[in-house]
């Protein structure tokens, strides 16, 4: 399961507004249909002209030409056909993939963007991201402003390889047989059906549990997770407008939160029944992990991954928000807590520099600063076209002094035979 949205294409003017607003909504929109593929729309226009081009050719007049299919023929519709079939060539090579200029073995994962609480406001772009990092294979964010979508109108998605992958147990499971990352190789038959059920109560009964409080509950969500839609979007259009729209668009559009909610089954049921609904969730899950640090011992497996990305949407919301199933987490299932501590911990030791300076790509090291290294070589660079401005003014000071005195010792001289002579004749 993972979250999905309509595949919209990026505009300008009017249109960016729209765009925006569904960006907006699809933040915390966990399941939305997607559309039909623009990319295959893409290729069967590519196709249509290809047969235009084709009929065109057989119209075109030729003289002494055989039978279509016979030998020979004319040479100019020869050449024509010849010329045809590269130029439709050309237009089906196309990059399958937005990251063209991809590094060998470099996973490029497309999600949402940072906040200020967690990671992702998205389980299932942070249970990918999270799994990522346990396994230890390299991997890039890409920054697009939630304008991209995969092919089936999905986030998170990766590309490898100039490959795409979507769906974020889709993308385990591929990654881990490709790279041999196993998380749960270690495991029994027995733990894994029990992984098996746990991953599907977290993905298809909690996660709508979280949605229905953000759906009915926008503000506060916004609030909860110190969300910053300019930033988020890229826009420029200020919060206020970018806050009233996503209100609008999340609680009335086809973007619906509490529709989607409603039609998963959940959302028939009143407020406090379905939070009960996610006690109960949550209770079963802190029986599982016991005093264990994780659900099948000392070693986080796929499961951990999920139940992280899952308890993380509840437990890193801002204190001042009020929120049940935070409060009858660090009451009653205290161990959770301690689970989602040690994920993070293990995982995303950058995690003060992901949250603080909304970082994609803060576990990649970064450049030393050049600004520093420039100016003080602009620096020293400037001292020495000084000092050798100044050694060369000397020098031309003292080649002056010196022509001065060469130019007044023939005068004394003459002045001095001058003082004899009149002295001779007196």
């Amino acid at each position: 399961m993972a979250t999905e949205t309509e595949n919209k294409p990026v505009v300008a003017g009017e249109e960016e507004k729209k765009v925006e607003q569904a960006a907006v909504a699809a933040t915390v929109t966990e399941a939305a249909p997607a559309a039909g593929d623009k990319a295959a729309a893409g290729g069967g226009e590519a196709a249509a002209g290809g047969d235009a081009a084709d009929k065109k050719t057989e119209e075109k007049p030729a003289t002494g030409e055989s039978a279509p299919g016979g030998d020979g023929g004319d040479g100019a519709t020869s050449s024509d056909a010849t010329a045809a079939a590269p130029a439709k060539k050309e237009k089906e090579v196309k990059p399958t993939v937005h990251k063209v200029n991809f590094e060998k073995d470099v996973v490029y994962l497309y999600q949402f963007t940072r906040t200020p609480m967690l990671p992702s406001i998205s389980p299932f772009c942070l249970k990918v991201e999270t799994w990522l990092r346990l396994a230890g294979l390299k991997y890039e964010n890409i920054d697009h402003k939630l304008k991209l979508r995969s092919k089936k109108g999905q986030l998170p998605f990766v590309e490898v390889n100039g490959e795409e992958i979507a769906d974020s147990t889709i993308i385990m499971q591929e990654l881990a047989t490709r790279y041999d990352k196993d998380l749960d190789a270690a495991l029994t038959q027995e733990q894994r059906n029990i992984a098996h059920a746990m991953i599907s109560m977290l993905e298809n009964h909690l996660v709508w549990v979280v949605l229905s409080w953000r759906s009915k509950n926008t503000e506060q969500m916004l609030k909860g997770y110190k969300i910053n839609l300019q930033h988020a979007l890229g826009s420029r259009l200020p919060n206020a407008l970018l806050n009233f729209f996503f209100k609008f668009q999340f609680s009335r559009k086809c973007f619906q939160g509490a529709k989607k909610v409603k039609a998963q089954g959940l959302g028939v049921h009143k407020p406090e029944e379905i939070e009960e609904f996610g006690r109960k969730d949550l209770k079963v899950l802190s029986e599982l992990l016991a005093d264990k640090p994780f659900f099948f011992g000392d070693e986080p497996t796929t499961l951990d991954c999920v139940a992280f990305s899952v308890l993380a949407q509840i437990h890193f919301i801002l204190d001042e928000v009020k929120y049940g199933l935070k409060e009858f987490m660090q009451e009653n299932c205290p161990n959770l807590v301690g689970h989602v501590s040690r994920i993070k911990e293990r995982c995303f030791p950058d995690w003060e520099d992901i949250c603080t300076k909304l970082d994609l790509n803060a576990h990649i090291p970064k450049p030393e600063p050049e600004t520093k290294e420039n100016k003080e070589g602009a620096d020293t660079e400037k001292t020495a076209e000084q000092d050798k401005n100044e050694s060369e003014k000397e020098l031309e000071k003292d080649n002056s002094n010196e022509k001065s005195e060469k130019k007044e010792e023939p005068e004394k001289v003459v002045e001095e035979n001058k003082e004899k002579e009149e002295a001779a004749a007196k």
